[in-house]
């Protein structure tokens, strides 16, 4: 069974910045596209950023490009995703998101994390 962990969510005002964590075993790592995603209540899940474990390169949407950042841990098998000039519209549950496999853009992920919630106040 496929455990992805997160962490780091919280509060934040705007502008400020904070680093989420998804944490999985080194058996889910390398050859996994690995992502986050963002919910809102009420409103359809969305895509956030993504990388393939191979290691590979990071894309991130349009709403969050040159805000937002991938890195990888590759000893503890744990993608962060630091948010930096946040804005009251990243508030969101945060999902981190696994497929084997390389990415096919935000689809087929078989394995989901818990969430993380983050508030960004005016």
């Amino acid at each position: 069974q496929v455990q992805l962990v997160e962490s780091g969510g919280g509060s934040a005002q705007t502008g400020g910045s904070l680093t989420l964590s998804c944490t999985t075993s080194p058996y889910t790592w390398n050859g996994y596209c690995m992502a986050w995603f963002r919910r809102v209540e009420g409103k359809e899940r969305e895509p956030v950023a993504r990388i393939w474990i191979a290691p590979g390169t990071p894309y991130y949407v349009d709403s969050v490009r040159g805000r937002f950042t991938l890195s990888q841990d590759d000893a503890k098998s744990t993608l962060h995703l630091q948010m930096h000039n946040l804005k009251p519209d990243d508030s969101a549950m945060y999902y981190c998101a696994a497929r084997y496999g390389y990415c096919n853009g935000f689809k087929d992920f078989q394995y989901w994390g818990q969430g993380t919630p983050v508030t960004v106040s005016t």
